[in-house]
């Protein structure tokens, strides 16, 4: 099999991830405490995934300058394309009394998604990048992505489908994200073979910023709502988790 291939299959799976979320969410009925304790413990394992796997790594092999660049970019793109969403009426926070309307609900269905997407395909890049040199895929990699992009797609399909999206609408952005991941990490194999490692830092730091971000502005507040003294409890817990695997990988 070539390496492009194995890369795309690899990127292909964790996208694929996205979709199993999505498909719970739309064909069980998961209560909204639950998705809010997942969304809380998936937002823990992204946190500790950014930090281990991409941060920490993309400081040591590309510096300090590449990673905070591309850190503080991922951060700011995400922010910007959730400022656009909120002009657009999908403001997705609201106050804790107040009852969710269908824009609401669908633009933090949306948000989620396009942190997905912000953080999906840089993080796909790396996972072709890995495979360089006859180097194999992290487990403890791809098990990070999985455990966290499950309840990604758990929660922004819970809101999707409560504001009334269709399936076609629902399932075609997840189904892009996952392709998407799958093209990001074989295009990163084959285009990025031989690059400099402060070209990959900034990519890996990219997917970080985006996470985080998304994290802070989407995911915590989210769950807060919900499950309210259990978030911190739950992000913990992910974040315990995401961290034992990184080490035992």
């Amino acid at each position: 099999m070539a390496q492009w291939v194995e890369a795309g299959l690899w990127g292909l799976a964790g996208g694929g991830a996205l979709v199993v979320g999505a498909l719970v969410a739309w064909f069980v009925r998961v209560p909204r405490d639950v998705v809010a304790v997942v969304m809380a413990f998936g937002a823990g394992v992204l946190m500790a995934a950014a930090a281990f796997e991409l941060v920490d790594e993309a400081e040591q092999t590309g510096g300090l300058l590449a990673t905070a660049a591309g850190f503080c970019g991922g951060a700011v793109v995400y922010v910007a394309a959730n400022v656009v969403l909120a002009r657009y009426g999908a403001r997705h926070r609201k106050r804790a009394a107040d009852q969710p309307s269908e824009a609401q609900q669908a633009g933090s269905g949306t948000a989620i998604a396009v942190g997905a997407l912000l953080d999906g395909v840089p993080e796909s890049v790396v996972l072709g990048v890995s495979l360089l040199g006859g180097g194999g895929v992290g487990v403890a990699m791809v098990v990070a992505v999985v455990i966290s992009n499950v309840p990604e797609g758990l929660s922004s399909v819970a809101g999707m489908k409560q504001a009334g999206r269709g399936p076609g609408y629902v399932f075609g952005v997840w189904g892009a994200i996952a392709v998407a991941s799958a093209v990001s990490a074989a295009l990163g194999n084959v285009l990025l073979d031989g690059a400099s490692p402060q070209v990959v830092a900034v990519i890996s730091a990219t997917a970080a910023g985006a996470i985080l971000a998304m994290i802070a502005d989407t995911m915590i507040p989210e769950a807060y709502e919900r499950a309210r003294l259990y978030t911190g409890l739950c992000t913990t817990a992910g974040f315990l988790t995401a961290f034992v695997v990184e080490r035992l990988g």
